[in-house]
């Protein structure tokens, strides 16, 4: 069994057991002995472990009641596969425990194709989901991506990354400037047209099972701009493209919404803009992201993805008169000091 996290107890993991015996012993009848084992990597309060018997393997998702709840997934699943999206099948589930059985879908993701020689036409097939996502129909499950959210997710980065990270306190002139940034950028994204977005489309939500593609991590969906996907798929955090692949992927993008009728008739260059400062938005809150699942959530392991995620942030901001102090400040101020932190933790 499983070691248990410091969130877990006893009767959770009694709970947990019980729910995979009686689910499994239904799916497939005699089932043995039952192998759980925890997997690690989940930048989430979620707790997935591979479950095996004699006869099949599952996956568990567990969401502690106290922490989250698994009723968007599970109706958002419908959703996706509903809207001809290849995501794993809910096989059982208990809401009012907070368990998901799911089928195994192995352990390949994206990211670990990217060295192969056929990267591109990964790449070239997730952009034609695009539309898929775009056009599902909005449920009550997903949040509006309205003001107070993006606003919400900016803060991530000053809250968690500057003060409780690295100890630093903007002075008033910095504080102006992170207002007009953060109003800005919330400008850009809500006048964008409001499609429904994965919200986390990269690399590492994407499996690769039985020759397929396959889509995880679709619970946080929401409706908001329609470049989001776009940029999370093709500026991943943990993944950088070469560049003139990411050109050639970026132009793809935009054909497959403009030729779907979700961009309303924009052209490229406004959609390039777009496509910019929706990601700086998207890198600064992932940056204070990984931080944060550093500081409250016990998980060191993203803080090496906190200084390609400044690059990307400091080559958009570098495009944009408005914004060139914000990279000067990063690269002379902040990433030093995450230089320094991380040099610690080593």
């Amino acid at each position: 069994m499983a070691s248990l996290s410091p969130f877990d107890g006893l009767e959770r993991e009694q709970n947990r057991q019980q729910f995979i015996e009686t689910h499994i012993k239904q799916l497939v009848g005699d089932i043995g002995e039952i192998d759980v084992r925890a997997i690690t990597g989940d930048a989430s309060f979620r707790l997935y472990f591979r479950v095996q018997c004699a006869q099949a393997q599952f996956i568990l998702m567990d969401v502690s009641p106290d922490k989250g709840e698994i009723s968007a997934f599970v109706h958002l699943n419908q959703v996706f596969s509903q809207g001809g999206l290849a995501v794993p099948e809910v096989l059982a589930f208990d809401d009012k425990l907070g368990f998901v059985l799911l089928e195994d879908l192995g352990a390949v993701h994206l990211a670990d194709l990217i060295e192969t020689e056929h990267r591109e036409a990964h790449y070239m097939r997730l952009l034609s989901w695009l539309p898929r996502i775009a056009k599902l129909p909005a449920s009550e499950w997903m949040k509006e991506y309205d003001l107070a959210f993006v606003l919400q997710e900016m803060d991530i980065f000053k809250s968690w990354l500057l003060e409780k990270w690295l100890g630093y306190e903007l002075n008033d002139e910095e504080n102006d400037r992170w207002q007009c940034l953060t109003d800005s950028l919330a400008r850009s994204m809500l006048v964008q047209p409001q499609v429904v977005m994965h919200r986390d489309f990269h690399s590492r939500n994407v499996m690769y099972h039985e020759g397929n593609d396959r889509l995880i991590d679709y619970q946080d969906a929401v409706v908001g701009p329609v470049c989001y996907d776009a940029v999370s798929l093709l500026k991943d955090c943990y993944v950088k493209l070469p560049a003139d692949e990411f050109e050639r992927l970026k132009k793809v993008s935009y054909q497959q919404l403009l030729s779907n009728g979700l961009l309303e008739g924009m052209e490229y260059e406004h959609y390039v803009d777009y496509f910019n400062l929706t990601g700086l938005q998207r890198h600064l809150k992932a940056a204070g992201i990984f931080a944060r699942l550093n500081l409250r959530d016990g998980k060191p392991g993203y803080l090496p993805n906190i200084l390609p995620t400044l690059d990307y942030i400091v080559e958009a901001a570098g495009v944009y008169s408005d914004y060139q102090w914000l990279a000067t400040w990063l690269q002379s101020e902040i990433i030093p000091m995450v230089k320094d932190k991380l040099a610690e933790s080593l």
